[in-house]
C-alpha cells in the first residue's frame, strides 16, 4: 500500500471530549498503522477564547497568516477539513485560492443545535453549512439518513462515513458494582440541553438510572433529580465499566447524526433505547436489537429483553478501520500530486 502525507484541518480537537474530537483521534490511529504521514492542524496551536454557549469548544483567534504557512510547509497529498470553525474557513480559503482539493466532513447537526442555544432559525444554519461544504470536492457525512435529510436540503457530493468502538474495551472491561436497585438504565454523553437528558429522567420506570459525563446542564440536573447517580466526567475505560454493569443505555438525543456510543454499548453487550430519529435508525432498524419507539418509556422495556449476544454481533459491523478505509476512499480521489 502506498503512503501518503494528509493534512486534517480541525477546530475540535483535545482536551474537548465529544464525538468529533474521538472519530478524528481514532482515524488518526488507523492511517499511522496503515503507514501514512498524518499532520493536524488544530486549536492547540493558537491563541483560543470559550465559543459562547459552549465554552469547552475554543475558537482560534490569531489563525492568519499561521496557518496558510502551515499548509504550505506541509505540502499535503491529502486535505481535509474536519470543522466550520474558523481554522477550517482559514484553510477552505488557502485551498480554494491556491487550487487545493480538499474534503470536508460534516459531523453534526450544528444549524440545530445553535437553534436549540439562540433560537436562530434552522435554515440560516443550513445556508451557512450550504455554503461553508460547496467548495469541497466531498462531503462525508455520518449516515443514509443523513446523506437523505442533507440531500433534500440541498448539499451535493455526499459520502457516508460509518463509525466504529474500540472492541478492545469495551466488552472486555471488568464492571463496576453500582449499589442500586436493578435494573439499571444508563446515559453516557455530553451533558447538555441539545442532547435531550430530560426526557430520559423524567420517566417513571421501576430499577435505577445513571448519568455519565460533563456538559452545562450537569449542576441543574444534579439538583432537580437527586436519585440519580452523576458520576461525572469518566474516561474510556471507566465508561466501559459502568456500561458493563447497567441493564440497558438509553440515548434520548434526537439532534444526534450517529452516536458512537450506541455502538460502545452494543460492543458491551448492552441494548440500547432510543427516538427512531437518524442514528439510532440507522444503527439499530432492521437488526435483532431494534426496540426504537416514540415514547422512550416503551423503548426502554422493550430493550430489557434483547440478548446481549446480539448486541455483540450487531457492534461488529463497526470497525475503525472500515471508518479509515472509507476515508482514504474519498479523500485519494484529491490527490495534489
Amino acid at each position: 500500500m502506498k503512503s501518503y502525507k494528509i493534512l486534517i484541518v480541525t477546530d475540535a480537537w483535545h482536551p474537548q471530549v465529544n464525538g468529533v474530537v474521538r472519530t478524528l483521534s481514532y482515524l488518526v490511529k488507523e492511517l499511522k498503522k496503515q503507514k501514512h504521514e498524518v499532520y493536524l492542524i488544530t486549536p492547540q496551536e493558537f491563541i483560543t477564547l470559550p465559543c459562547p454557549t459552549y465554552p469547552e469548544i475554543r475558537l482560534s483567534i490569531n489563525a492568519y497568516p499561521k496557518i496558510y504557512n502551515r499548509i504550505k510547509e506541509i505540502n499535503a497529498h491529502i486535505v481535509h477539513i474536519a470543522t466550520e470553525g474558523p481554522l477550517g474557513f482559514f484553510a477552505r480559503r488557502y485551498c480554494i485560492k491556491n487550487n487545493i482539493r480538499f474534503t470536508t466532513s460534516l459531523h453534526t447537526k450544528f444549524a440545530e443545535y445553535i437553534n436549540e442555544r439562540t433560537h436562530i432559525p434552522v435554515s440560516i444554519g443550513y445556508s451557512f453549512l450550504r455554503y461553508f461544504h460547496k467548495p469541497s470536492n466531498k462531503v462525508l457525512v455520518t449516515t443514509k439518513n443523513m446523506e437523505k435529510e442533507l440531500i433534500n436540503r440541498n448539499f451535493k457530493n455526499l459520502v457516508v462515513w460509518t463509525r466504529g468502538a474500540n472492541t478492545d474495551i469495551f466488552g472486555k472491561i471488568k464492571k463496576i458494582e453500582i449499589s442500586k436497585p436493578a435494573p439499571i438504565f444508563i446515559y453516557v454523553g455530553r451533558v447538555a440541553i441539545e442532547k435531550n437528558i430530560k426526557a430520559f429522567l423524567d420517566i417513571d420506570i421501576q430499577g435505577s438510572k445513571v448519568v455519565v459525563g460533563a456538559g452545562p446542564q450537569l449542576d441543574v440536573l444534579k439538583k432537580k433529580y437527586k436519585d440519580v447517580l452523576f458520576t461525572g466526567m469518566l474516561d474510556e475505560k471507566d465508561v466501559a465499566a459502568y456500561l458493563a454493569a447497567s441493564d440497558v443505555f438509553v440515548f434520548p438525543s434526537k439532534t444526534d447524526t450517529f452516536g458512537i456510543v450506541i455502538i460502545e454499548a452494543l460492543a458491551a453487550g448492552i441494548p440500547v433505547a432510543a427516538y427512531p430519529v437518524t442514528g439510532p435508525l440507522d444503527i439499530l432498524q432492521n437488526t435483532k436489537v431494534d426496540c426504537l419507539d416514540l415514547d422512550l418509556k416503551t423503548s426502554m422495556l422493550k430493550a430489557l429483553k434483547i440478548k446481549k449476544e446480539d448486541c455483540k454481533e450487531v457492534a461488529k459491523q463497526y470497525t475503525w478501520e472500515n471508518c479509515a478505509k472509507i476515508f482514504m476512499q474519498t479523500a485519494s480521489v484529491n490527490l495534489q500530486f
